[in-house]
């Protein structure tokens, strides 16, 4: 009690000391505008000093404060400004231009399960913001990663509409290696829905420090998104932002033409019947460019407008968007509608709010026929053939194998005959209440939701690609409904006690409990149609059907105490324990533990007065689990509407499908982490480094058993392998923010390495490219390393033959020449070697941001350096098996002793066409990701009516620097079969995939 009359005396007595002051002075109206380098700044805090007397600047950065007295000091105070003390000296009109302040951006960031100060960070963290974001005009967020974070491998698909494969420090496991996504505390299976426009930062966590409290869950790294929200002293603003473009693909194949291709198959005595036969006459005055045929310039559209505002007490961002990309193979496309309100309420000690975002999307995928793709379809069709021919069932012309030798399919058909929609309505949301206790205990329940409904339709109506007993005919109409849903409900539940004792002793504890459960359903239906093409619905005719469903559970409990002293001496500790229902009962449960440690020599004695204002050294050990396999592996499934034939006849039977394995445990990652954190001159300059090595055990890999078991599908899943990885990351930035012209640069760079410890009895071989395995994965080699023959030119002579090999059989001069590795006479598999890796030696990323007056530009460049492709269209441009169109280099080929050192003979031996170096080449590249120039119009120009009005011309993938000789260097996991991405086996490997697009855009952005 005497305490607080104490307290209250005092408070008393200052009260009546200021206003016995300010009775002597005179009392002032004061007004300004506030605004930094861009223009007016609204929300910024203006308060007299020493009093409770403030107001905020409204949108057009004006602010208004009455009775203040004449010799006052205004205290200016904006986030990511540095606070501003002026004296009025009886001035009644201040205007203030507020300066950054490198020191305080992203000051606190999200991390797993709660915020921190980044001074407080022991874990490896890259942020990008929202500016870094909406700086490239891209479909999907998630596209928006590539180049931003070092250590962060973002392959994208030219496919509109296809997520990218991302990789946080490489390949950790054969498995899915994709990272753990959170929005907004939310559990989620991706962010290709989300809206870039609505993002405000996206964190990703790297290491065990960071990743470990996510459990199973964080063996891949995590990317935190947290999306766009009102501020507490924001008045309502709304923005609007457009751009409109093209996107197009420059870059061909060098083919052969009409007359080029028959000159061709006639010196290889190969020509086509149609070639000599006078009634096609007219087909050979055809000369059809069949990539052009597929290739356009696609039309692009995006619109976005929001809401947003708040006080002390609530708020609120209500926004909606629409995206219209048309791909640059033609009828491929992407459409999308989004939808999102976040609102927080806060009534004293309690807190509740929600986030919510729906969106409908449509996707016309790239197609594919008989397992080509669009791209090699095309490069494989003689160019004598014309693309229509009316007389043909659905209008199309294409080759027939007895008069052309071959059986390409037409592009153009395959592409654009019938329809192919993939449709989905997602929604991710979360409610959440937070009650505070005694200031220092929060308790926090939250409820999160991820659902997604799709449905994906082709209707194919019947063809016939020539009118002489076509190769590429269909009698009937295909119709095919797929349908299902996908819903992950979370629930977490959290107690967090934060203090402060003994001055300079902070703690935060956190206890957390946290359960997943998703369910996935779909049905397949299909059936043809042979009376009519216009119909376009299921029937009973030839009619397939099935359905499918599964359930997963996770539940999770965690403990966290993070320690520093004065923000010098930082220690953290995770404990965190998860069950998991896709092992069995003997190895459901996992442990998954870190500690991480730092220590802050910037803030120490002897650094005052030095150029460093932050130097932090900090490292992590811990370890993190993995069940990214397919549910209920550890049981044996049955396999229904199985045709076995008994008596000479199909009979529908039901069947084991592979084998189960009760004992199935946990794929562990034990991650080791060492970062330094340096900011010089305010954070003028900045550098981060991370050296890392982690060691994953327990691989969970599908082994192949005999068919002799009896098995339809004879493997099974077993824990039989390890693995290390380990790299270093590096992030250099520099700002100048004084003066007229104000700039900033950032470079970043990772370099990343994994090998094969164990993997079972033998290696596992993957990818199969006509007929041929391609990638492997042994021991002492890099995950999905190519794998085949060694060449060493060509056979010139018999002589040359006869010294390598001691049984030929159809190796003739003019064949290709394999290395005998171990000189037994002979090219078997013994001969197989290592001949590529399709993982960069190291990733990096260059952007620079520029400001002169109202004029802005930002350039972004990114590039990968080390990594191998597989080619595969070297094998249908250069293997001359049959009379498909091929590259001009076959004109150089083989035709006798010193004829050619490089290309074979046509029709040459079966062994030309194996797997081997001739495929693979260096898929490095340096690439102008994006490059904007805008310009903000004055608020006086359209007399204070908008706060912003600016507008930019962009372009992205203008220039790429390479040495690759396919259509794009950036491969990534082709998407075929209406969008069924192929395994991680197939990085690296061009099947003729759908090429990154150069695209232009110019844009708009409005707010009031």
């Amino acid at each position: 009690m005497g305490k607080f009359l104490f307290k209250f005396n005092f408070l008393v007595l200052l009260l009546f000391s200021w206003g016995v002051c300010s009775a002597q002075q005179e009392e002032i109206t004061v007004s300004g505008i506030v605004k930094d380098n861009t223009g007016p700044l609204p929300g910024v805090n203006v308060i007299v000093k020493g009093t409770s007397i403030g107001v905020t600047t409204d949108f057009d950065g004006r602010y208004v404060l009455e009775n203040v007295p004449s010799e006052s000091i205004l205290v200016f105070s904006y986030l990511s400004f540095k606070t501003q003390e002026i004296a009025l000296n009886s001035r009644t009109e201040i205007n203030v231009t507020m300066e950054p302040d490198t020191q305080s951006l992203d000051d606190v960031i999200v991390v797993g399960y709660g915020t921190q100060s980044r001074s407080e960070v022991t874990g490896a963290i890259s942020s990008i913001d929202s500016d870094e974001i909406a700086s490239v005009p891209v479909a999907t967020a998630d596209q928006a990663l590539q180049g931003r974070a070092p250590g962060v491998t973002v392959v994208n698909s030219g496919a509109p509409g296809n997520s990218p494969s991302i990789l946080i420090r490489g390949l950790g496991t054969p498995n899915n290696n994709n990272p753990l996504y959170v929005i907004d505390g939310i559990i989620s299976s991706g962010m290709g829905d989300l809206n870039p426009n609505d993002i405000e930062n996206i964190q990703v966590l790297k290491d065990a420090a960071t990743t470990a409290v996510y459990g199973s869950k964080g063996s891949n790294g995590v990317v935190l998104i947290t999306t766009k929200k009102g501020k507490g002293t924001q008045k309502a603003k709304l923005s609007f932002d457009a751009y409109s473009g093209v996107n197009f693909v420059t870059s061909r194949y060098d083919v052969l033409n009409t007359q080029q291709y028959i000159q061709y198959l006639g010196e290889i005595g190969a020509t086509p019947a149609r070639v000599s036969d006078p009634q096609y006459a007219d087909f050979i005055n055809n000369d059809t460019d069949w990539q052009d045929e597929i290739f356009r310039a696609g039309l692009m559209q995006s619109y976005n407008l929001a809401l947003s505002g708040g006080n002390e007490n609530s708020n609120y961002r209500f926004s909606g968007g629409y995206l219209d990309q048309e791909g640059a193979i033609i009828e491929t496309g992407y459409e999308r509608f989004n939808f999102r309100a976040n609102s927080n309420f806060t009534f004293g000690n309690l807190t509740i709010g929600e986030t919510m975002g729906v969106s409908f999307d449509e996707q016309n995928p790239e197609r594919d026929s008989g397992g080509r793709s669009i791209i090699e379809h095309a490069i494989k069709m003689a160019p004598y053939l014309s693309v229509y021919n009316p007389e043909n069932v659905g209008g199309f012309q294409g080759p027939n194998s007895s008069l052309d030798g071959q059986d390409a399919e037409n592009p153009v058909r395959v592409q654009t005959i019938g329809s192919v929609a993939n449709r989905s309505v997602n929604i991710i949301g979360s409610l959440f209440a937070e009650y505070k206790f005694f200031d220092k205990i929060t308790f926090k329940s939250q409820v999160g939701l991820d659902y997604s409904n799709f449905k994906n339709t082709s209707f194919i109506p019947s063809y016939s690609d020539d009118d002489k007993n076509a190769t590429n005919v269909s009698p009937y109409a295909q119709i095919t409904k797929n349908t299902g849903i996908y819903q992950s409900l979370t629930y977490t539940n959290s107690l967090t006690y934060k203090d402060t004792f003994l001055e300079n002793h902070n703690i935060e504890f956190l206890l957390l409990s946290e359960q997943q459960t998703i369910k996935n359903e779909s049905i397949n239906a299909s059936s043809r149609n042979y009376i009519s093409d216009n119909l376009d619905q299921l029937s009973t005719k030839e009619a397939g059907l099935g359905s499918s469903s599964s359930e997963y559970v996770r539940i999770g409990y965690l403990g966290r105490l993070n320690y520093n002293y004065d923000k010098k001496y930082l220690l953290a500790f995770s404990l965190r324990r998860d069950g998991s229902s896709r092992f069995g009962k003997n190895n459901r449960w996992g442990w998954f533990s870190s500690v991480s440690g730092g220590w802050n020599l910037g803030k120490e004695s002897f650094m005052e007065g030095s150029i460093f204002n932050n130097l932090k050294l900090r490292g992590s050990w811990g370890t993190t689990g993995n069940d990214n396999i397919g549910d209920y592996r550890y049981s044996s499934n049955l396999l229904v509407n199985f045709i076995y034939p008994i008596g000479g006849e199909p009979v529908q039977g039901t069947t084991s499908n592979g084998l189960g394995n009760a004992d199935l445990k946990w794929e562990e990652t034990e991650m080791r982490n060492i970062g330094l954190d340096v900011g010089i001159n305010n954070n003028q300059f900045t550098l981060s480094l991370e050296y890392y090595n982690n060691k994953s055990d327990d691989l969970l890999i599908d082994r192949p058993l005999p068919y002799s078991l009896g098995y339809n599908d004879p493997v099974i899943t077993d824990n039989i392998g390890s693995m290390k990885t380990h790299g270093v990351e590096a992030n250099l930035g520099y700002s100048d923010y004084e003066g007229d012209f104000t700039w900033s640069a950032n470079f970043n760079i990772g370099a990343s390495k994994n090998e094969v410890i164990s993997v079972g009895d033998s290696p596992i071989e993957k990818a199969n490219v006509e007929g041929q395995n391609v990638s492997r994965i042994s021991v002492g080699e890099p995950l999905f390393y190519f794998y085949g023959y060694k060449t060493n030119g060509i056979y010139q002579t018999q002589e040359e033959v006869d010294e390598v090999l001691t049984n030929p059989g159809d190796i003739q001069p003019g064949d290709i020449r394999y290395v005998d590795l171990n000189k037994d006479g002979q090219i078997n598999q013994d001969d197989k070697m290592k001949i590529g890796n399709p993982y960069p030696d190291f990733t990096f990323g260059f952007n620079f941001s520029a400001n002169y007056k109202n004029f802005d530009l930002n350039l972004f460049v990114n590039g990968s350096v080390g990594n191998d492709v597989y080619n595969t269209n070297i094998f249908d441009l250069e293997g001359m098996r049959r009379p498909f169109n091929a590259g001009t280099k076959v004109l150089n080929r083989w035709t006798g002793p010193g004829t050619s050192n490089s290309i074979p003979r046509a029709l040459g031996a079966n062994t030309n066409t194996s797997a081997s170096d001739r495929y693979v080449e260096d898929g490095s590249y340096t690439r102008l990701r994006n490059l904007v120039i805008g310009y903000s119009f004055p608020s006086e120009f359209f007399n204070d009516t908008f706060s912003k009005f600016r507008v930019y011309l962009s372009g992205q993938n203008l220039l790429t620097l390479t040495d690759y000789s396919g259509l794009d260097p950036e491969i990534g996991q082709i998407s075929l079969n209406n969008g069924a991405a192929r395994g991680n086996e197939e990085v690296g490997i061009d099947r003729g995939n759908y090429p990154q697009p150069k695209s232009v855009q110019i844009g708009l952005q409005v707010a009031f």
